[in-house]
């Protein structure tokens, strides 16, 4: 195999600038190839950033107030709206899977929103995560938890993550109930696996994805246990899949051979082991998160390929208020709507 483009690349503090300004949790980040970014905005709705910096927020139509009340931190985690993961439609309205209203939407650009769904065989779906369309137009969507107190379920032995498939005239099913708080998923270059964040498994699975969607047995891919909590991903080119630490934060990469290669460090070893301790113990609270965080991206979430040659990293987070971005050396697998035009 050829030499691995990111071999010996990492990234420090003064390699990153800055794009947006008073964006809410900020999450989830899509780049369209003229340059334009989407990004989760906990105000209900998305934040469209131009490549000039300008930017516009548009709300959803039925969740517009939804925000306006009152809520400390901590509450915030579990009431309200919350647009978390974000993917195109084939049409280019937003798919938007609700961390705070547990459902999946339908957002137009201009912010008319429909609830595609909100339950699965008759019960409700749970605390949904994130949203990925394939070229199949199939669409894969990840439930962390079914519990609505989402905070609890960062522990060692609550594993009842789920992954629902949707399919236009088959409705949604489920196509897999194990995952440990699963979170961003994304697929290979040829659609043949599905990767899957597990969050509290502080790993990466992935699932060998059938002819006719189901899933086949779970693969734990890379480190089986990174010791720290895991958020989203993304494939470059040449294969690796990068990631990002959250709560400690950082960025990774995961070769194509399974190694694990650190790109960024954003943490510090106490700050590491407390939350590991209290990981452990079964002991992590909403108020120990909040006491977690880096400087650059606090609470790193996610990583996007943007830029004309999708050499552009630019990097979700929960809690910052603007895009930290910087150069990758090896451009990013090109999204299944990075060549259409909407």
């Amino acid at each position: 195999m050829a030499n691995n483009p990111i071999d010996g690349f990492t990234v420090t503090k003064e390699d990153f600038k800055f794009i947006g300004e008073g964006l809410q949790r900020p999450e989830c980040i899509l780049a369209e190839k003229n340059g334009d970014l989407w990004a989760a905005d906990a105000r209900g709705g998305v934040v469209r950033i131009k490549p000039d910096g300008s930017q516009e927020i548009i709300t959803q139509s039925h969740d517009a107030a939804a925000f306006e009340t009152s809520h400390n931190d901590a509450e915030k985690f579990v009431d309200g709206t919350l647009p978390n993961g974000l993917a195109f439609a084939s049409n280019g309205d937003i798919l938007i899977s609700n961390f705070g209203t547990d459902c999946l939407e339908r957002m137009t650009r201009t912010g008319e929103t429909e609830v595609m769904f909100d339950t699965v065989d008759g019960e409700e779906i749970g605390k949904v995560n994130f949203v990925a369309r394939d070229s199949k137009e199939r669409i894969w969507i990840t439930v962390s938890t079914m519990l609505h107190d989402w905070p609890k379920a960062i522990n060692p032995n609550i594993i009842d993550g789920r992954i629902l498939l949707y399919e236009e005239g088959k409705g949604v099913r489920i196509v897999t109930d194990d995952v440990h708080f699963s979170n961003e998923c994304k697929l290979d270059a040829n659609e043949e696996w599905l990767y899957v964040v597990q969050t509290c498994g502080r790993n990466i699975a992935r699932y060998k994805i059938a002819d006719d969607g189901s899933l086949g047995p779970k693969e734990i891919y890379g480190p089986s246990d990174h010791g720290r909590l895991i958020d989203g991903i993304a494939f470059d080119e040449f294969g690796n899949l990068w990631g990002t630490h959250v709560m400690n934060d950082g960025i990774f990469a995961i070769k194509p051979d399974g190694d694990l290669h650190i790109v960024f460090d954003d943490s510090n070893p106490e700050e590491v082991k407390r939350l590991d301790d209290a990981f452990q113990a079964e002991e992590v609270t909403a108020e120990l998160l909040l006491e977690m965080g880096g400087e650059i991206a606090t609470w790193c979430a996610s990583v996007t390929f943007g830029g004309p040659d999708l050499k552009t990293v630019y990097v979700g987070s929960l809690r910052a208020t603007n895009i930290p971005y910087f150069q990758s050396p090896v451009a990013g697998l090109p999204m299944v709507h990075w060549n259409d035009s909407f």
